[in-house]
C-alpha cells in the first residue's frame, strides 16, 4: 500500500511483523530506546508527511512503559505532519478500570482516552474491549473488532462434536458475550455464578455489629402452636399491633403461656445497640421490662381440589438443569467436607453482649421477617469501600480471584444449564488469574458431568502462574487464546494445552480498509468455511 506507514511499539513486535507481512510491506523504521534514568526516547527515521500512520502497540508486562512510548510516538508523528494517526491497540490497557470502584476511585480508562486524544490520534482500532462503553470516552472514531468470528471458525474446524456442545459463561457479566457465540454456532448456553456462603451463625441468628442494623435469634418451635417475640420496650404500656392476613399480631404484657413458644431476642443486653434507643419515638425512659408479642395463627382453609391437582401436575424441567456445589480454596469439594474456620460474614457481623445464638431455623420464619433479615445480612456483608449506589458490579475486580483461593472463605457455585456428557466451551474476554477458570471447569466436569472442557478467551494476560495452574487442572482439556497480548515463547513451548490463534489477518484487513476508506462491517460477520 502506498502512503501508509506502520510503526511497531516495543510491546508486541511479532504481531506487527505478521500484520505487515499480510499487507506486503515492512514495519517503518524508528528508534525506541531509554535513557539511564528510565526515560523513553523515540525517533522517527522515515518521512511520514501527508501519510496515514498506524502505530501497533498492545499491552505488555510493562504496561506503563508501553503507554508512555505510544504517547510519545503519536506526538512525534503529529509533529512530522502525518495526515492521520491510528492507534492499533489489540489489547486496550486499563480497560478493566472503566468505572469507579469506590467513591475516591479513578476512571483510568477515560484518563487514558484523554491522553491519547491530546497526543494527537485521529482513530483507534482495538479488539474485544473489556467494557464496550469505553468507546464513548473518545472524541475520535473507535473500531472495536471482535475475535468471535475467528473463534467460531476454529471451533467448527477443530472440534469434532461441536454441534452438541454447550457455551458457558463463568460469571453473569459475560452472559452477553456467551449468548452471542452460542447464537452464531446455534448452540445452547449456560451460566455459572459464584456467591459467598453465609456463616453458620447467620443460619440461626442475625446479630448487629458496627455495620449491622438488627440483632436477633430464632429457636425451633412448633408451627401449629402460637409463638411469642420478646422485645426490649421503652415503657410498660401495653400496645396492640395488627397485620393483615394471613397472620394477626397482638402485644400483651406479663402474660404466661403453657404451650411451647418461639422467642426472638432483640437487644438482649439493655443499651447494647443504638437501635433500641432510636426506633421508638415515644420513649421517655430507659428500658425497664420485657414484653412479649403473641402471634395468633389462622386456621388452615380448605383448598380447592382443582388447585391441588394442578399443583401436583406442574413440574419445571428446567429446575433439573440448576446444579450447585461448594467451593473451598478455589476447588469443588464434597457436600460433607468441613467448612472453613472463618466464614465470609464473620468479619462484618459481630454479636452483641447478651445476644443468644440459636440453631438454624430461618425457614420457619414468616416471609416478611425472612426477607428483612436476609436483606440486612447482605447489606452488612459489603465492605465500606464498596458503598457505591446501584449494583455491586461496580466493585467487582481481580480481588475475587484471591478470595476464591482464600482458605478462610467458602463459596457456593451454581451452574445453570445441562452439560452432562457434552463438550463445554467456557468463554470470557481475557485470562488473567486462574481461580475462576479452574472453579468453572471443575463445576461443569465434577458436578455437571461434562466430558471435555475448552477455556477460550481473546486476551491471554496469564498473570503469575495462571497458565501453569490451568495446565495442571485435570478438568481442562484445551486453552484457546488469541495473540493480542505477548506471551513468553518459553511458556508457549512448555504448555501442552495452549492453542494460540493468529489475529494478524483481522488487524491487517482493518488497516487496509481504513486506509482505503472502505467499510469494516464485513469484519464482524460470520462466514462458513
Amino acid at each position: 500500500m502506498r502512503r501508509v506507514q506502520i510503526f511497531s511499539g516495543s510491546s508486541h513486535p511479532l504481531l506487527t511483523e505478521a500484520i505487515c507481512e499480510r499487507l506486503g510491506t515492512q514495519p517503518a523504521k524508528c528508534d525506541l530506546r531509554k535513557f539511564s534514568n528510565g526515560e523513553t526516547s523515540v525517533s522517527i527515521n522515515t518521512s511520514i508527511r501527508d501519510q496515514d500512520v498506524f502505530i501497533v502497540q498492545s499491552g505488555s508486562k510493562k504496561i506503563n512503559d508501553s503507554i508512555i512510548e505510544l504517547l510519545i510516538m503519536i506526538s512525534a508523528c503529529k509533529g512530522g505532519s502525518a495526515r492521520s494517526i491510528t492507534a492499533v491497540l489489540p489489547y486496550f490497557p486499563y480497560s478493566r478500570q472503566s468505572k469507579k470502584k469506590s467513591h475516591r476511585g479513578a476512571i483510568t480508562a477515560r484518563m487514558l482516552a484523554n491522553l491519547l486524544t491530546v497526543a494527537g490520534i485521529t482513530h483507534v482500532i482495538t479488539v474485544d474491549l473489556h467494557a464496550p462503553p469505553i468507546q464513548g470516552f473518545f472524541g475520535k472514531p473507535v473500531d472495536n473488532l471482535h475475535a468471535e468470528p475467528l473463534i467460531a471458525r476454529w471451533i467448527r474446524n477443530h472440534v469434532s462434536d461441536w454441534k452438541e456442545a454447550v457455551v458457558v459463561s463463568k460469571n453473569p457479566g459475560g452472559s452477553k458475550r456467551v449468548t452471542s457465540l452460542a447464537d452464531a454456532l446455534k448452540l445452547n448456553f449456560g451460566i455459572i455464578t459464584t456467591d459467598r456462603r453465609r456463616s453458620p451463625q447467620m443460619n440461626g441468628s442475625t446479630t448487629l455489629g458496627t455495620s449491622g442494623l438488627l440483632s436477633g435469634n430464632i429457636d425451633g418451635g412448633n408451627d401449629a402452636e402460637p409463638d411469642a417475640i420478646s422485645l426490649t420496650e421503652h415503657s410498660e404500656d401495653s400496645r396492640s399491633f395488627s397485620r393483615s392476613s394471613p397472620r394477626l399480631w397482638t402485644q400483651t404484657t406479663g402474660a404466661s403461656h403453657t404451650q411451647p413458644q418461639l422467642y426472638r431476642h432483640l437487644n438482649g443486653h439493655p443499651g447494647a445497640s443504638p437501635l433500641a434507643n432510636s426506633t421508638r419515638v415515644d420513649s421517655e425512659s430507659p428500658p425497664t421490662s420485657r414484653t412479649r408479642l403473641h402471634r395468633s395463627l389462622t386456621l388452615p382453609t380448605r383448598s380447592s381440589p382443582d388447585l391441588e391437582d394442578s399443583a401436583d401436575e406442574y413440574t419445571d424441567e428446567r429446575a433439573r438443569e440448576v446444579i450447585t456445589g461448594r467451593l473451598i480454596q478455589g476447588h469443588i469439594v464434597d457436600d460433607d467436607a468441613p467448612s472453613p474456620i472463618f466464614s465470609t460474614m464473620s468479619g462484618s457481623i459481630a454479636t452483641l453482649p447478651g445476644d443468644q445464638i440459636g440453631p438454624p431455623h430461618l425457614d420457619e420464619r414468616d416471609p416478611m421477617t425472612s426477607s428483612f433479615m436476609s436483606g440486612i445480612s447482605r447489606v452488612s456483608s459489603f465492605p465500606a469501600d464498596h458503598a457505591l449506589g446501584g449494583t455491586f458490579d461496580a466493585a467487582q475486580s481481580d480481588e475475587d480471584e484471591e478470595q476464591l483461593k482464600n482458605p478462610e472463605f467458602e463459596h457456593t457455585i451454581t451452574l445453570v444449564g445441562n452439560v452432562n456428557e457434552k463438550t463445554v466451551f467456557i468463554i470470557d474476554d481475557m485470562i488473567d488469574g486462574s481461580g475462576s477458570w479452574v472453579a468453572a471447569a471443575e463445576t461443569v466436569v465434577k458436578r455437571g458431568g461434562a466430558k471435555k472442557v475448552y477455556c477460550i478467551a481473546t486476551h491471554a494476560l496469564f498473570g503469575g502462574d495462571s497458565l501453569e495452574d490451568l495446565e495442571d487442572c485435570q478438568c481442562i482439556d484445551h486453552i484457546v487464546v488469541a495473540n493480542t497480548f505477548p506471551i513468553d515463547p518459553e511458556r508457549i513451548k512448555a504448555a501442552k494445552k495452549l492453542i494460540v490463534l493468529d489475529l494478524s489477518g483481522l488487524l491487517a484487513e482493518a488497516i487496509r480498509r481504513t486506509h482505503y476508506g472502505e467499510s469494516i462491517s464485513q469484519l464482524y460477520q460470520h462466514y462458513q468455511d
